[in-house]
C-alpha cells in the first residue's frame, strides 16, 4: 500500500481522517506532500506511553534472561569453556539487559525529527564500523568470522546498528523522495525506477559488500528484507517491488551456489538425520528437532533439557528456541510465537498511526523496526523448527548477544517514542 494517496483533499487535517474509536488500525495511511508535524520540548508523560507493548517486551527479555541460564547452565563443563564460571553467560547477558535498558531509556528522549535530522549520518557511522570491524586489531573474529568489536564489557557487532541504521535512512530516503516526486510524474518507467530505487539500492549493496567479507549472510538478508520492506510501504509500485525482490532472490541464490559450506547447509536441511549429514552440517538441526521432539505437549520442565548437555551447539544463542521447545513443549513454542506476533503487528498499528497523521518518516520508521523484529524472529522459528536451512541469526529479545539486546532495545524505545508522540498529538498537544 501506498503511503502517498494523489487526490486528498488538503483542507482536511489529520484529526478529520483519524477514525476515533478504532484507533487507526484500519485506516488509509496517507500524507499530503509538503506537510511536516512541528515538533518541540516537552516533559515526557510516562501515562500515555504503550504500557502493553512495554510489558510484552519485558515478558520476553526476562524469558529470555532465564533461558540463557538455562541453556548455558552446563557449558562450565565443556573443556573449551573451562575457565569460565557456570554465571558467565546469563551474568554477561544481565549486564547487556541494564546497558541495553539505560541506552533505550536515553534514546526515548531523543525526539524523532532528531532521528530524522541525523538518518544520513547514523547510516555514514553504521558503514564506518563495517568497516572497521574488517581490520586486524580493530575486528574480533571467531569461528572463522570477522563480526565484533571488543568494547571491554561487551562486544559489539556492527550489523546489528546497520540494521536500526538501514530502517532510519530508508524512512528518510522514502520521505526526501515524496517530497520532489511531483516533479518526476512525467518521466518514463526505467527513468522513474532508477530515480526511485537505484540510490536505495546502492545503500543497501554497498552495506551487503562490507557484510559479505565478514561474512555474515544473515544480517545481509535481514537488511535487504529491511530496505525493501520499507520501500514498498512507502509507495514503491508493485512491478518494481516484484523486480527488486527477484532481483535479490537470484543474487542470494548464486551466493549459495557459489559457497560449497553454504550448499552443504541447503542440503543438510533437506535430510539432517541422513548418514552424510547427521555428524556435520546437519548436526544442529538434527539435535534441535530432537530437543523440540522431547518437549512434546507441555515440555519437559525448566531447567530439564538434555540436549542443551553439550549435544546442541549454541544452545543459548542461535538455537534457543529449541531448548525453550524441550523445556516449555508445544505450549511454549506456540506462547512464543503469538508474543512476537503481537509484537511485530503492534509496531506496524503504531506506524500506521503516524502516517495516518501526516508523519510519514516516524510511520516507516516503525513499520521498518516491526519488518526487522519480525522477520528475524520468522527465520529464527524456523531455522529452529527444520522449515528453513541453518542461519546464524538470533531470535530477537531473547537469545544470548549483547549488541543484538542492545540495538532490540534502542530500536523499540524509538517506536515507544513515536507512539508517544502520536498519543501526544491525539490528546491535542504539541511535541
Amino acid at each position: 500500500m501506498s503511503a502517498v494517496l494523489p487526490g486528498q483533499d488538503s483542507r482536511k487535517g489529520w484529526k478529520d481522517r483519524l477514525p476515533w474509536g478504532r484507533q487507526a488500525e484500519d485506516s488509509v495511511p496517507v500524507r499530503m506532500p509538503g506537510s511536516r508535524a512541528r515538533v518541540s520540548q516537552q516533559p515526557i508523560n510516562l501515562q500515555i506511553v504503550d504500557q502493553a507493548l512495554i510489558w510484552v517486551v519485558a515478558a520476553l527479555v526476562l524469558w529470555g534472561l532465564v533461558m540463557v541460564y538455562s541453556a548455558s547452565i552446563a557449558m562450565s563443563d565443556n573443556p573449551r569453556f573451562a575457565n569460565y564460571a557456570e554465571y558467565h553467560f546469563v551474568l554477561r547477558h544481565c549486564i547487556s539487559i541494564v546497558i541495553g535498558t539505560a541506552v533505550a531509556i536515553l534514546a526515548f528522549q531523543v525526539p524523532i525529527s532528531t532521528w530524522e535530522k541525523w538518518a544520513p549520518w547514523l547510516f555514514l557511522g553504521a558503514i564506518a564500523l563495517l568497516i572497521a570491524v574488517l581490520i586486524p586489531g580493530i575486528g574480533k573474529g571467531v569461528n572463522g568470522a570477522r563480526r565484533w568489536i571488543s568494547l571491554g564489557i561487551m562486544n559489539f557487532q556492527p550489523s546489528e546498528l546497520a540494521k536500526l541504521a538501514m530502517a532510519i535512512y530508508a524512512a528518510d530516503y522514502i520521505r526526501r523522495k515524496m517530497d520532489v516526486q511531483e516533479r518526476e510524474r512525467n518521466m518514463g518507467e526505467i527513468k522513474r525506477f532508477v530515480h526511485a530505487v537505484m540510490p536505495m539500492a546502492i545503500a543497501a549493496g554497498g552495506v551487503g559488500v562490507l557484510l559479505m567479507l565478514e561474512p555474515d549472510m544473515g544480517a545481509f538478508m535481514v537488511i535487504a528484507v529491511i530496505a525493501m520492506g520499507v520501500l514498498f510501504l512507502g509507495g514503491v509500485n508493485a512491478r518494481m517491488f516484484f523486480l527488486i525482490a527477484g532481483i535479490l532472490v537470484g543474487m542470494f541464490g548464486l551466493i549459495i551456489a557459489s559457497s560449497p559450506w553454504r550448499r552443504e547447509r541447503v542440503f543438510a536441511y533437506l535430510d539432517p538425520f541422513s548418514e552424510e549429514h547427521a555428524l556435520g552440517k546437519g548436526y544442529q538441526l538434527s539435535h534441535a528437532l530432537i530437543a523440540i521432539g522431547r518437549g512434546e505437549f507441555s515440555g519437559v520442565g525448566l531447567g530439564g533439557s538434555v540436549e542443551k548437555l553439550h549435544w546442541l551447539p549454541e544452545a543459548h544463542t542461535d538455537f534457543l528456541l529449541a531448548v525453550i521447545g524441550e523445556e516449555f513443549g508445544f505450549v511454549g513454542l506456540v506462547i512464543l510465537i503469538v508474543l512476537f506476533f503481537w509484537l511485530t503487528r503492534r509496531i506496524i498499528r503504531i506506524g500506521r498511526q503516524a502516517i495516518v497523521m501526516d508523519r510519514v518518516f516516524a510511520g516507516l520508521l516503525a513499520q521498518g523496526v516491526a519488518i526487522w523484529i519480525g522477520f528475524q524472529a520468522l527465520i529464527n522459528i524456523g531455522v529452529n523448527l527444520g522449515a528453513l536451512p541453518t542461519k546464524g541469526l538470533t531470535l530477537p529479545l531473547m537469545s544470548y548477544g549483547g549488541s543484538a539486546i542492545l540495538m532490540n532495545l534502542v530500536a523499540l524505545a524509538v517506536v515507544l517514542r513515536i507512539d508517544y508522540e502520536n498519543r501526544m498529538l491525539m490528546k491535542g498537544g504539541s511535541l
